[in-house]
């Protein structure tokens, strides 16, 4: 149908021709309400919005001296948040002679993802980065 015919049944519907993909060979057009058609892809754009999560980065901070409970403490707080969706960044600060070894503050980092592996997995390998140690743990898949 030509442009100017579909033109005149939209005028006598008191309606708008509407373009809805001008891409297509030929164009597609609709005849409808665009105060309404808009009013409709405006809730369906809020709608996904709202159904959408947010991942958000929790910080769990240990130390090269840390004892085993502690780890285990510090284990059960981030498997909370794994378990919530959320990612978690371990931080280890490395202080005065501790920099003269941070291979020791890379085996704590490995041994709290021993304890947290069924939960998260590794998304940023342990990195050394001036005084600190970083390693970022993702949620795992269901």
């Amino acid at each position: 149908m030509s442009s100017r015919e579909a033109l005149s049944i939209a005028q006598e519907q008191n309606l708008d021709l509407v373009l809805i993909s001008p891409t297509a060979t030929p164009p597609v057009c609709k005849i409808i309400d665009y105060g309404k058609f808009k009013f409709e892809q405006a809730k369906r754009l809020k709608e996904q919005r709202k159904a959408q999560k947010t991942v958000d980065i929790k910080e769990v901070q240990l130390s090269m001296t840390i004892d085993t409970h502690d780890v285990e403490v510090k284990a059960r707080h981030a498997k909370r948040f794994l378990e919530s969706g959320d990612k978690v960044k371990v931080s280890i600060r490395m202080r005065g002679r501790q920099q003269a070894r941070p291979e020791m503050g890379i085996e704590v980092m490995n041994s709290f993802y021993e304890i947290v592996k069924d939960y998260g997995v590794i998304e940023k390998a342990p990195e050394i980065m001036g005084r600190n140690i970083f390693m970022v743990l993702a949620p795992v898949k269901k």
